[in-house]
């Protein structure tokens, strides 16, 4: 049986009068990558702070492998490794001895072979002894996430990983991710980019206004929206066909109506394009 990494249960969170979280709900089975896409203000980063205990929910449940973050804190920082938006670190330390250190506050053995690894998985190994206000901005941003990890836990939460990183930075990172998963590990992305989410994740939460809007597979929210098929007339105009009920375009018919047709591509559905309908919606 699969066993349930996170479960948030009718998760509700105010600031005065502002309702930051309402009624969310959705549960996270362990080794799935879930995307958590919303605007500005819907509520993503308070709801990591009640995972994580650093902001006290109103009303609901959580559950971190089991357990209630506000009843075994413990447990819960063992379980999960978390990116922070901002660049979180003492400056004057390299990212070999953050890495030592971060281990030893929670309690664990040295073991250079596994910071060794994640250093080279992240492409930090040539600036292990460099103090940290010496790297690039890419760099810091890949040394947060070498530091969630340096514990081993079994849930990754990446609140933003990519923001304002450059390309070829945010494609090794989609790499790397592909292979923690493979080995295991859970993840929840929280992102502005939408097509990362539609590239990387297996279940998408759209959240709005602190609800939750909805929670399905990629798959099946991309299945939400038909193919489009595009081409041009022989009076040069574009046209767009919607695929058929059952999937796909019944070319014999399309030849016969647009004998002269070119330029034909496929417009494949879009992850963003249903993020907009829901959040305009709401």
């Amino acid at each position: 049986m699969t066993q349930n990494a996170l479960v948030f249960n009718k998760v509700e969170k105010s600031f005065g009068e502002l309702k930051a979280l309402k009624n969310i709900s959705f549960t996270v089975e362990a080794g799935t990558f879930v995307a958590l896409l919303g605007p500005n203000g819907a509520g993503k980063t308070t709801l990591i702070n009640c995972l994580n205990g650093l902001t006290k929910r109103d009303g609901g449940e959580i559950l971190v492998m089991g357990e209630d973050p506000e009843v075994n804190p413990l447990h819960t920082k063992m379980a999960l490794g978390i990116v922070e938006q901002e660049l979180v670190f003492d400056p004057f330390f390299t990212p070999l001895e953050m890495l030592r250190m971060r281990r030893g506050l929670f309690g664990l053995k040295p073991d250079e072979e596994y910071v060794n690894w994640l250093l080279d998985k992240l492409s930090l190994t040539d600036k292990k002894n460099v103090r940290a206000r010496q790297l690039s901005g890419g760099m810091k941003r890949r040394l947060m996430i070498a530091k969630a990890l340096a514990h081993k836990p079994t849930i990754l939460i990446l609140d933003e990983p990519t923001a304002g990183v450059d390309v070829e930075l945010r494609n090794s990172l989609y790499e790397f991710l592909g292979e923690l998963k493979k080995e295991g590990m859970t993840i929840v992305l929280t992102t502005h980019y939408i097509e990362e989410a539609q590239l990387l994740a297996d279940k998408v939460a759209i959240q709005d206004a602190g609800e939750t809007l909805i929670f399905e597979s990629t798959k099946t929210l991309l299945g939400r929206k038909k193919k489009i098929l595009e081409l041009t007339n022989e009076d040069g105009e574009v046209v767009t066909l919607e695929e058929g009920e059952k999937g796909g375009f019944n070319l014999e018919k399309i030849s016969a109506d647009y004998p002269r047709a070119h330029n034909l591509r496929v417009i494949e559905p879009k992850l963003e394009d249903i993020f907009l309908e829901f959040t305009k919606k709401k």
